[in-house]
């Protein structure tokens, strides 16, 4: 059975943060079990959305359609919107999916989102710089940031906005998209820029 990946998608979505999760995750090639999963947008309402580089999406689902039963794991990708009150109810909605086991990933400015609402304050997360989150109200966790790339733990994953690879990486390894050897070898190919990635991709 086909399971869905979420995708939050909301004015200003930052395209870019997640292309290299989402494209992975829809394309079967490599995959361990072609087919097993799909990439599903979902909007707060079923209006279109513009993303931050212009592009118009209509969400495929509703947030209130879903719930953590129905998803292997929603994508929160950066926005200007985070501290606004059109970002609260995607926030609600990874709160109900931490809450029931479920992973939610966030990059950039979606992780400030989740700070505020004090959901980074007992997972070790990073985000843009420590500087971004450490000022705002709600938030509790310092103590837990750590200046990586990417951070995972327990089910929620966090990247800085410049590391979009390194957020895919650990989806499609909390997805258990690729075996351990072709998760390297992607890596070694879009993280490490080293074309070896590619040959060891098509040997395989």
């Amino acid at each position: 059975m086909t399971e869905n990946v979420h995708v939050a998608v909301y004015d200003t979505f930052v395209d870019w943060e997640i292309g290299f999760a989402i494209d992975h995750i829809n394309k079967p090639l490599w995959h361990k079990h072609p087919g097993r999963f799909a990439v599903t947008t979902v909007g707060v309402s079923s209006d279109p959305i513009v993303t931050m580089g212009g592009m118009t999406v209509v969400p495929d689902t509703t947030l209130d359609e879903i719930g953590p039963q129905d998803s292997a794991m929603l994508i929160l990708a950066g926005n200007d919107i985070w501290n606004t009150e059109q970002f609260t109810p995607f926030v609600t909605k990874a709160r109900d999916f931490l809450d029931a086991g479920v992973p939610v990933a966030a990059i950039c400015g979606a992780t400030a989102g989740l700070a505020t609402a004090g959901l980074l304050d007992d997972r070790e997360h990073t985000s843009n710089a420590a500087e971004f989150l450490g000022g705002l109200g709600g938030y509790a966790g310092g103590h837990l940031y750590r200046d990586a790339p990417a951070v995972s733990d327990r089910d929620l994953i966090t990247a800085s906005a410049t590391a979009p690879v390194h957020f895919a990486r650990e989806i499609l390894e909390r997805l258990d998209v690729f075996g351990p050897s072709v998760l390297a070898s992607w890596f070694k190919l879009y993280g490490q820029r080293d074309p070896a990635g590619f040959h060891e991709l098509m040997a395989g």
